[in-house]
């Protein structure tokens, strides 16, 4: 196989012709559907769930700082995102902005990695909603065995006034600084996560039936979700306490003990590398990688782009309009949350509930609402993210680098039903099995890789074809792509090791689909013989 074959590049006039056809797809979107969707994606698990566990591991009330390192760079990489939706209102995101640019190989690469990002995102919330149905359900005196709630293996202990809650090292040293012993409490092993696996059935089935019935629900999860997180806001700064901001960057042990402490520069290392991303500036940064995927919400706007209406005008408005509205709010919250309770205690599957709580009994009446809210919120954010990834998989099927069963689109409700379906179980399954920790991560790395591509495609494009028609165009180049790039990989390598290693394994797998499948059947290898 010769080295050129794997960087042949899909004409622009190809994807200009195909976007101009629906292949099936209905064109249905408006502009305010594409920027709810984006809202819908990225206003969840990075508000209801992450906000609070980020902090309590790895940033403490510095959470705030790592919102805006991560707005940064979706800013940047919204840019870009946005001058190649409206160039190529394709449905396949940035696997097919690096079809045009970078070539076949880099863009197999790409979709691999965006089936990590949506299938795995889509799961990680499923597990955060799970959390607060069963919250929600235990004030109305409903009780699921609390076996049926967590990830296969993962510990629960009943704790008094608190209920079950998943038994960690850190949440064991916080209960015995209360005087709890763990011992003491009642324990369970999980067998299968249960309401997290059911709420994947039934989005799944929502989106079957069709893509505008999808935008439906999804505008009505988002004014409810955004209207109550402006209410938690607006209550939030009465109750903050400024002494729960101190320190506002909790020290990292070995950030503020000198290196002749250790004994040898590479004592000091090994022990920095040890406590690396626990606190300190590596834990602000730990916490922005972390709490990254949160934002991945603009870039499933753009896997919509074959069924907007407008495309060329709408794109970059949802994009940039759902990335604006959504990185306030984050900030926001993360400042009211860190004030109103003490970080330590944020490492729950419902952090803005325990804010609540924090209030005290006169505010009793918004933890319902708060909690509906969080239902609301990360239902939508699944549906966009179970929305995203068949979209994906239609455009890599048409490519010929999946099979053809990929982009069956059904006669009557003309959604990609066969992709929706497969998605929907594996993501039912990776639901009910793994732990919102590890979810999270991978989908993490997996963003942050797509937009350092997408950063990079557009300075390849605007230097190999100046000449084409740019109805958004990035301002600030070459900064705006470099910073974006740039700020993305000093994230990823923030992340955990194994977190690498997933990600090693998991693009290896892809490495064997591509060489055995793909290059056997890819449509522009035929074209080029």
């Amino acid at each position: 196989m010769s080295k050129s074959k794997l960087f042949l590049t899909k004409p622009l006039a190809q994807l200009l012709n195909e976007s101009s056809e629906s292949g099936g797809l209905k064109r249905s979107l408006t502009a305010l559907n594409l920027t709810t969707l984006g809202i819908g994606a990225i206003i969840g698990a990075g508000i209801f769930v992450l906000t609070g566990q980020a902090a309590a591991q790895y940033a403490g009330p510095g959470i705030v700082l790592s919102f805006i390192i991560s707005g940064l760079a979706c800013g940047f990489a919204g840019l870009c995102y946005a001058e190649f939706a409206s160039m190529i209102p394709i449905a396949g995101s940035a696997y097919t902005y690096a079809y045009a640019t970078l070539g076949e190989f880099l863009a197999w690469i790409i979709g691999w990695d965006l089936i990590l990002e949506y299938l795995f995102a889509a799961s990680t919330v499923a597990v955060g909603w799970s959390g607060y149905v069963v919250s929600f359900l235990k004030d109305l005196h409903i009780f699921i065995p609390p076996q049926f709630t967590g990830a296969v293996g993962s510990v629960l202990v009943n704790v008094p006034d608190m209920g079950w809650k998943p038994l960690t090292h850190a949440f064991a040293e916080t209960l015995a600084a209360a005087g709890i012993q763990v011992e003491t409490l009642q324990h369970v092993t999980c067998v299968i996560n249960l309401p997290a696996m059911f709420i994947v059935f039934l989005l799944t089935s929502l989106l079957v039936i069709g893509i505008r019935e999808s935008a439906n629900f999804n505008n009505v999860m988002v004014i409810t979700k955004v209207s109550v997180i402006i209410l938690f806001i607006a209550l939030g700064f009465m109750f903050v306490k400024s002494a729960n901001w101190h320190p506002f960057i909790p020290a990292n042990k070995v950030e503020v003990t000198p290196i002749s402490h250790y004994g040898s520069f590479w004592g000091w290392l090994q022990a920095y590398g040890h406590e690396f991303g626990k606190f300190g500036i590596s834990g602000v940064l730990r916490g922005a990688g972390v709490i990254f995927f949160a934002y991945i919400g603009f870039d499933a706007v753009s896997t919509a782009a074959q069924e907007a209406k407008n495309p060329q005008r709408d794109m970059p408005i949802g994009i940039l309009g759902s990335l604006g509205v959504s990185t306030v709010l984050y900030i926001l919250v993360a400042i009211v949350l860190t004030g109103i309770v003490s970080y330590t205690a944020l490492n729950v599957a419902d952090p803005v509930a325990v804010g609540v709580d924090a209030m005290g009994k006169g505010m009793f009446w918004l933890r319902p609402i708060v909690k509906i809210a969080a239902i609301a919120g990360l239902s939508s954010v699944i549906l966009v993210m179970l929305m995203g990834q068949p979209r994906i998989f239609f455009t890599m099927s048409k490519d010929g680098l999946l099979p053809p069963v990929f982009s069956k689109v059904h006669p009557k409700f003309k959604t990609p039903y066969v992709s929706t379906i497969i998605t929907g179980s594996v993501a039912m399954v990776i639901a009910g099995i793994l732990p919102i920790s590890i979810l999270g991560e991978l989908v993490s790395i997996g963003t942050l890789l797509a937009f350092i591509i997408v950063c990079i495609s557009v300075l390849v494009l605007r230097k190999s074809r100046p000449d084409l028609e740019r109805p958004f165009r990035t301002p600030g180049l070459p900064y705006v792509p470099i910073l974006g790039a740039v700020i993305c990989f000093i994230q990823m390598i923030a992340l955990p090791v194994d977190t690498w290693l997933r990600l090693i394994i998991w693009m290896a797998i892809g490495f064997f689909i591509y060489f055995f499948y793909g290059v056997k059947h890819s449509k522009i290898r035929k074209n080029n013989i």
